[in-house]
């Protein structure tokens, strides 16, 4: 309960004015049947001994006036404006209500999401995107709506229930009583169906995010979908999901309608046990006509609000189960819970030294005592077979993971003692696969900084081989690339990212496979562009291609979770080892390709 309203704690001013005007309303309510019955006892039947609860000043001015349908009218207008005052307080009521929920709304969801952006990198791989979409929506809103909609009727509820007793039990103890039968039944009731919906509610979010899950995949994959005509496979996927979150939902409104069925049912048996008991008393002389009106209207105050207790109990249930979901996401400690402090000038000479790396869910290292020196300017290529710790290294390098044992220094700093948004402002990093938002070819290569202008835009894109492309594009670099970049080709799209990094001009640029999509050649324009742009870049290429690693200054082969040697292409090419294996592969296949290319007339890579 207190992680459930921690988030009205900024808003307890409001809040409170919101129970303080949610607990009048019904106490103001409470009077209106009194204006009836002083209506039909003193003025239609000229009854002096029936008494009202209506304060004294407005008694005296109603007997001011002899004339019945004269005094009738006086007290029609009377109460039209007090219903009026009471109109304003329900507008208030609501209007209170809608702030506080919106400011709530607010602060949850920007609380969630910056977490879920601090959270680390391990986190994001793990994550089912369908359930964290639902946490930061519907429950959020499940939440929002019973703090400042459903809560607040509890006071309502105290308030109903309090006025209404005292005005019935003005009227006749035994029809209060009478009217109160139900109250322990309806209440019994309600915590047993708070049990089930709690339980039940919690398999319905976990079976709606699954369904959740499946639509959001298929969104994304839907050329992989079409690719390989798995249409009708997917359509039956989302349909068994789809069928599952039915039928879970249809337990729970099952449970719904039985309660709200079952407490209606008692409510029409009250209403005729208290109408039967105020005739009777009426008979015997105990109550007035104007008693059995307002009496059947004092019913509603009494037995409604508690039947609506049955539903802010199960609205309760499903409260405390997002906020639970919530509160999951929000007590992972994000990644600046591990942090330096240092902003060191950083030139690109990297230094590791037995260096260790494992994953949290296993005890198998992945790197082992991994020892190299990168110095600045230089241009340094990384291979190994698939699986052998290259992409985490890089990941390693820009503080992504936390390497567990041994060092690395930057510039002679230590890496864990530097500030990772330092870091990170300072080691640029190309994935494989790069992600491009809906947005203009401009607009995604200055993403990162929107004051960069025109001329470093199209500088960073001619560095990258991709400026020719972009200016035979209808619009330019105002070419909208659709979602996620889908109408972009892979070499493309890699090209554009490899020229947001390069805008940014960092000292040290990872490129970790992110040159697989384009040609041999772009791939070597792209590589002495940047090194004629500045010679001072220290570039890590992490790549499969040895006719990317040969043309670097330095090459690092990583087997079995070490290092298995360094050197030039011209010394490791004739060294026993893996990294000849794969030149005796790859070499022998493009000397046939260039063979081919020739015999054919031309020589294109």
């Amino acid at each position: 309960m207190y992680k459930l309203f921690r988030w009205a704690k900024p808003y307890k001013f409001l809040l409170i004015l919101i129970l303080f005007v949610t607990l009048i309303i019904p106490i103001t309510y409470s009077y209106v049947p009194q204006f009836i019955k002083y209506a039909v006892d003193i003025i239609f039947e000229r009854d002096p001994s029936s008494k009202v609860t209506l304060p004294r000043f407005t008694v005296e001015f109603f007997q001011t006036i002899t004339d019945p349908l004269k005094a009738a009218l006086i007290v029609g207008i009377v109460l039209l404006v007090y219903q009026t005052f009471r109109a304003a307080l329900l507008f208030l009521s609501g209007y209170f209500k809608g702030l506080f929920a919106e400011k709530i709304a607010y602060d949850m969801r920007n609380n969630l999401y910056v977490h879920i952006q601090n959270l680390s990198y391990s986190y994001h791989n793990d994550v089912d995107t369908g359930d964290l979409i639902q946490r930061c929506t519907s429950d959020i809103d499940t939440i929002k709506k019973f703090i400042s909609l459903q809560f607040p009727q509890v006071m309502h509820i105290i308030g109903s229930v309090t006025a209404g007793i005292f005005q019935m039990a003005f009227i006749s103890v035994e029809l209060m009583l009478i009217t109160l039968i139900v109250v322990p039944i309806v209440l019994v009731s309600s915590i047993f169906y708070f049990r089930f919906v709690r339980r039940k509610f919690d398999e319905v979010e976990l079976v709606e995010s699954d369904m959740t899950t499946v639509i959001q995949e298929n969104v994304n994959g839907v050329r992989v979908v079409k690719a390989f005509a798995m249409e009708k496979h997917e359509i039956d996927r989302f349909d068994k999901e789809s069928k599952r979150f039915r039928d879970e939902s249809k337990k729970l409104n099952d449970a719904m309608a039985k309660f709200w069925g079952f407490s209606d049912g008692l409510i029409i048996l009250q209403y005729g046990a208290t109408m039967i008991a105020a005739i009777l008393l009426n008979r015997a002389g105990a109550i007035s006509t104007g008693d059995i009106m307002a009496g059947i209207m004092y019913i509603s105050m009494l037995v409604y609000p508690i039947r609506g207790l049955g539903r802010i109990i199960g609205d309760l249930g499903k409260a405390i189960v997002a906020s639970q979901r919530v509160d999951e996401i929000l007590s992972i400690p994000d990644e600046y819970a591990i942090n330096g402090t240092l902003q060191p000038e950083i030139s690109g000479n990297i230094e590791f030294n037995n260096v260790s790396f494992k994953f949290s869910d296993t005890d198998k290292h992945l790197l082992k005592n991994v020892s190299f020196t990168i110095n600045k300017g230089e241009t340094v290529a990384i291979v190994g077979k698939t699986g052998s710790g290259k992409s985490t290294i890089a990941n390693i390098l820009v503080r992504m993971l936390e390497y567990d044992e041994g060092s690395i220094k930057i510039d002679g700093v230590e890496l864990k003692n530097i500030e990772k948004h330092w870091v990170r402002k300072n080691i640029g990093i190309i994935l494989q696969e790069p992600f491009l938002y809906t947005k203009t070819i401009s607009e995604n290569i200055k993403i990162a900084d929107d004051n960069i202008n025109s001329d470093r835009i199209h500088g960073a894109a001619n560095a990258a081989a991709i400026h020719k492309d972009i200016i035979n594009f209808n619009l330019g670099y105002e070419t909208l690339v659709g979602e996620k970049g889908v109408t972009l080709s892979g070499g493309q799209k890699q090209r554009i990212a490899i020229a947001r990094m390069l805008v940014l001009e960092k000292p040290v640029i990872i490129f970790d496979d992110s040159l697989s999509a384009v040609d041999t050649k772009t791939d070597v324009e792209i590589r002495n562009a940047l090194k004629n742009s500045n010679k001072d870049i220290t570039s890590i290429i992490i790549t499969h291609r040895i006719t990317t690693a040969k043309e670097a200054d330095k090459i690092i082969v990583l087997e079995n979770g070490g290092v298995a040697a360094i050197g030039t292409h011209d010394e490791l090419s004739k060294q026993e080892g893996l990294y000849k294996s794969l030149w005796n592969i790859q070499g022998s296949l493009e000397n046939e390709f260039i063979h081919l290319v020739k015999d054919g007339g031309e020589v294109n890579e």
